[in-house]
C-alpha cells in the first residue's frame, strides 16, 4: 500500500471507532462485543507505531471516554479520568513489568507488588468531596471534561454523603464504578440488554427520582485530585476507603510477580459465574505511589496501570439444568439452563448441548460447572467441564427415550447415505400428535418463508395454542376475533390489523404452501421444484401410489431421503386432514411453467434492503417465472439493483459505478404489469 492509501485505512478505523465511542459512552447501546473494540483500538495503535506520519485528534492513544451528553451540564475534572492499556496474555504482562522497570532503572531481582483489583462492567463516576461533604459528582466524559449527574449519583445509597473520620482528606475526588448487581438486573432484563446498559440509562436519567428506583450500587477504587491524603500505597487506600463507609471490591489483592498474577487471573476467572456482578478483567496498579508518580502517564493512560482483559467470548457458569427442547421434525434438542452470566456484552442463561451424543463424550451433568463459549452470532454452547468441581452426588445424564412432550418413542435413524446412525434422536410421532411438534409446525407455517403473517409471531402463536384459538393450520384462517380482542393486550385495531393480515394470505402458491407444510428435508429450493411436478393442489393432495413416489425421483434436485419424508408425510391421517381443511379456506394457485419468453427474459437482479410486503423469496419467484433471473452480488452482469427501505449502501455505490439500474419496489412491479 502507497502512503495515501495507508492513511485512508487509518482514517476509516478513526471513524468506525468514534462512532463505536458514541454508541458505547452516549447512547449506552454498544455495538460491538468489548473483544472487537479493543482489536480495533490495537489495529490503530499499531498503525501509528508503523507508520508515524499517522494522527488524528481523535485516535485513542490521545482521547479518553467520549464528548460529555448535551443532556447534562459540563464540569472539568480536576484531575484527568485516564483509560487503560490492556493486556491479553502472560506475555503482554511480562513486558509490562519490563517496561516499569527500565522506566525506574530496577534490577530483574527487584520485586514490584501490585494492587490485583477486579474490573468491574459498570459506569465510572469521580465524587468530589470537601472538607468531608459530598458536593459534586461526574461522569467519565471524555476524561477531562465530565456531565455533571451529581443528583443522580446523591440517590445511591452506598454513596456516603457526609464523612466525619479525622483522617479523611480535606478535598479528594474518589472514583469507582456504578453497576447493577445481577440479582437486581433479573427485573430491567425486558428494558436492557445487560447490567451495564442498565447501569448506564439509569444514571443518566434526566429527573433523579426516577434514578432513585433503579437498586444502584458504587464500588470505589482510586482517586483524582487530592488534599492531605495520608496513605502511601494502593493497598492502604482501599483499606482507608472501607474505613470511611465505602464499599471495596472484596477480590481486591496484593500480589508480586507474573506468575502469581496470571495465577490469581485465573482464580477469579473461574468465579465469575458465582459473583453478584459482572468483571470484564483484571487491573492491576504499581502499589506504592511514589513509584506511581515517577511512572507518571503516557497520551492517556498511567504507565503503572494495566488491565488485564478476560476473554469476552467464553466465561464460567454452573448448569442449573438440562431441558429437552423438540423441534418442528422431532428433533430433541437438549439445552442447559446456566446460571446467567454475561459473555461479550451479553447476558446468556441458556447454552445449547448439541445432542445426545454430546453430552455422553463430554459427560455433562446438572450441577457441573461448565466453561460456556459465544463466538459472534453462534448460539452459546459448552466448551468443556471442570470435573474436579463435580458435587458428589452428581448423577449421570440419561437422555429420554420417550418424547417429553407426548410419550412416544424416541428414536435414532440410520442414515443409508453415511452408513451411520444419526447422532439426533426424535419423537416417532407423526403429524400433530405430539404438542410440541405442533406448536413448531404452526411457528413454521406464519414464518417469512411461508405465509409470511403480519402480527402472528412466535410468541402469539404459542398463546393462541394455549387458549385452544389454534390447533391445526386452518385454525389461522378461522379465529374468533371476538375472542381475541377481549384479550390482554390487544384491541379492537390490533384485532382488525391481524385479520387483515390474515386474509391477505389466503392467496398463496403452491411452492409457498408446500414449504409451509413443514415436511421434514423439504426446503425452499425442493418446494420449488416439487411445485413445478405437480403445478396443482389437486395433484399434490392426491399423491398416494407408490409409483407416484418412485416418479417424484426423477426430479432433478430430489432424492430418496426427501421422497421418504414425502412418503411419511402423506401416509399421515392428521397431515391428510389438514391439507383438506387447507383446500377450504385457501385460494392456491397452480404453479406457472416458466417460458422462455417472459417479460423479465435475460434480465438479472439483485435487492438491497426490505421490500413492502412482500418477501425477498417472493420477488425471487417472481422473477424466475418471468425468465429472469437474482444474483448474489453487485457485478457486471447485474441489470437491475431493487431497493427497498434501509439498503445497503455499499451495494447502491457499486451500481452507480458500473451504472447498473437502480429501480425501486414500484418500478420492479410496473416491469411485470402489476402494481404494489
Amino acid at each position: 500500500m502507497n502512503k495515501k492509501e495507508i492513511n485512508l485505512q487509518y482514517l476509516k478505523k478513526i471513524e468506525l471507532i468514534k462512532k463505536y465511542n458514541d454508541h458505547y459512552y452516549d447512547k449506552s447501546n454498544p455495538l460491538v462485543t468489548d473483544q472487537a473494540y479493543d482489536k480495533l483500538k490495537s489495529e490503530i495503535e499499531k498503525l501509528e507505531i508503523d507508520y508515524s506520519f499517522l494522527k488524528s485528534e481523535n485516535s485513542p492513544t490521545k482521547t479518553v471516554g467520549h464528548k460529555p451528553s448535551k443532556n447534562f451540564s459540563k464540569s472539568l475534572h480536576k484531575a484527568p479520568m485516564l483509560s487503560l492499556a490492556n493486556a491479553f496474555t502472560e506475555e503482554d504482562l511480562v513486558n509490562f513489568e519490563k517496561k516499569i522497570k527500565n522506566f525506574l532503572t530496577l534490577k530483574d531481582k527487584v520485586k514490584i507488588f501490585y494492587s490485583a483489583e477486579p474490573k468491574i462492567d459498570g459506569i465510572s463516576a469521580s465524587l468530589n468531596y470537601k472538607n468531608g461533604k459530598f458536593y459534586k459528582g461526574l461522569s467519565r466524559g471524555d476524561g477531562k471534561e465530565g456531565e455533571d449527574i451529581t443528583e443522580n449519583l446523591a440517590t445511591i445509597i452506598d454513596i456516603p454523603k457526609v464523612i466525619s473520620s479525622k483522617d479523611f482528606p480535606e478535598e479528594i475526588d474518589i472514583r469507582g464504578e456504578v453497576f447493577i448487581q445481577n440479582n437486581d438486573f433479573k427485573n430491567l432484563r425486558e428494558k436492557f440488554a445487560n447490567p451495564r446498559n442498565a447501569a448506564s440509562g439509569s444514571l443518566r436519567q434526566k429527573n433523579s427520582n426516577d434514578t432513585k428506583k433503579i437498586p444502584l450500587k458504587f464500588i470505589a477504587y482510586t482517586f483524582g485530585y487530592e488534599r492531605g491524603l495520608k496513605a502511601t500505597n494502593q493497598f492502604d487506600y482501599l483499606k482507608k476507603l472501607s474505613e470511611w463507609g465505602f464499599k471495596t471490591n472484596p477480590l481486591n489483592k496484593l500480589i508480586s510477580g507474573v506468575k502469581n498474577l496470571k495465577a490469581n487471573y485465573n482464580e477469579i476467572e473461574k468465579q465469575r459465574a458465582n459473583l453478584n456482578f459482572d468483571i470484564d478483567g483484571i487491573v492491576y496498579k504499581v502499589n506504592d505511589f511514589a513509584m506511581q508518580k515517577r511512572l507518571g502517564n503516557v497520551a492517556n493512560a498511567p504507565r503503572w496501570a494495566i488491565a488485564h482483559k478476560f476473554s469476552s467470548n467464553k466465561a464460567v457458569s454452573q448448569i442449573i439444568d438440562i431441558e429437552i427442547q423438540v423441534g418442528r421434525t422431532g428433533s430433541l434438542t437438549p439445552v442447559a439452563k446456566i446460571k446467567p452470566i454475561n459473555i461479550g456484552g451479553v447476558v446468556v442463561s441458556n447454552a445449547t448441548l448439541h445432542n445426545e451424543d454430546e453430552i455422553n463424550r463430554k459427560d455433562i451433568r446438572v450441577g457441573d460447572t461448565a466453561v460456556i463459549e459465544r463466538a459472534g452470532d453462534v448460539i452459546p454452547h459448552i466448551l468443556s467441564i471442570d470435573t474436579k468441581k463435580r458435587l458428589k452426588n452428581s448423577k449421570k445424564f440419561i437422555f429420554p427415550e420417550n418424547c417429553p412432550s407426548c410419550g412416544s418413542k424416541t428414536i435414532k435413524e440410520f442414515n443409508k447415505i453415511t452408513k451411520k446412525v444419526d447422532a439426533v434422536r426424535r419423537c416417532s410421532s407423526e403429524g400433530y400428535y405430539c404438542d410440541k411438534i405442533s406448536i413448531e409446525k404452526l411457528k413454521h407455517f406464519v414464518s417469512k418463508e411461508a405465509f409470511n403473517v403480519d402480527g402472528l409471531g412466535k410468541k402469539i402463536v404459542e398463546n393462541f395454542w394455549k387458549l385452544a384459538l389454534i390447533k391445526f393450520p386452518q385454525d389461522i384462517f378461522k379465529l374468533d376475533y371476538s375472542k381475541i380482542e377481549k384479550l390482554d393486550g390487544w384491541g379492537k385495531l390490533s384485532v382488525q390489523n391481524l385479520k387483515y393480515s390474515i386474509d391477505q394470505k389466503k392467496i398463496i402458491s403452491l411452492e409457498k404452501l408446500i414449504y409451509s407444510l413443514g415436511i421434514r428435508h423439504i426446503g425452499l429450493e425442493n418446494a420449488k421444484l416439487l411445485s413445478k411436478h405437480f403445478v396443482s393442489f389437486s395433484k399434490l393432495k392426491n399423491l398416494s401410489k407408490q409409483s407416484d413416489y418412485e416418479d417424484l425421483l426423477n426430479i432433478d434436485g430430489i432424492g430418496e431421503t426427501q421422497v421418504n419424508s414425502i412418503k411419511s408425510f402423506f401416509s399421515n391421517e392428521a397431515n391428510l386432514k389438514v391439507l383438506n381443511e387447507l383446500e377450504k379456506v385457501l385460494v392456491i394457485k397452480n404453479t406457472v411453467q416458466n417460458t422462455e419468453d417472459g417479460l423479465l427474459k435475460n434480465k438479472t437482479f439483485l435487492v438491497t434492503g426490505k421490500l413492502n410486503g412482500i418477501s425477498r423469496a417472493e420477488v425471487k419467484s417472481l422473477i424466475e417465472e418471468n425468465s429472469g433471473k437474482t444474483i448474489s452480488s453487485v457485478s457486471k452482469k447485474l441489470n437491475y439493483l431493487i431497493i427497498g427501505d434501509k439498503p445497503t449502501k455499499k451495494k447502491i455505490d457499486s451500481a452507480r459505478q458500473l451504472k447498473i439500474n437502480i429501480i425501486d419496489q414500484a418500478k420492479f412491479l410496473k416491469m411485470l404489469n402489476k402494481t404494489s
